[in-house]
């Protein structure tokens, strides 16, 4: 299972001002904001591979 996040907006600037706040984090860019075809607005981010690495496999395993 790949990890995800993303974030939607009512507009573009909405959309693009959460998406900088997940880059900010770390995250690499997945998907820049984009108009979906129901007329509302999602961009996406993964974490690195680094960060993966270092910190483990999740609190999953941890279970």
């Amino acid at each position: 299972m790949a990890l995800r996040f993303t974030v939607q907006g009512d507009d573009e600037r909405e959309t693009l001002e959460g998406w900088q706040l997940l880059l900010s984090l770390g995250l690499t860019p997945a998907m820049p904001p984009r108009l979906l075809s129901d007329n509302r607005w999602m961009a996406r981010a993964i974490p690195t591979a680094k960060a993966r690495t270092e910190d483990g496999p999740g609190p999953s395993a941890a279970v």
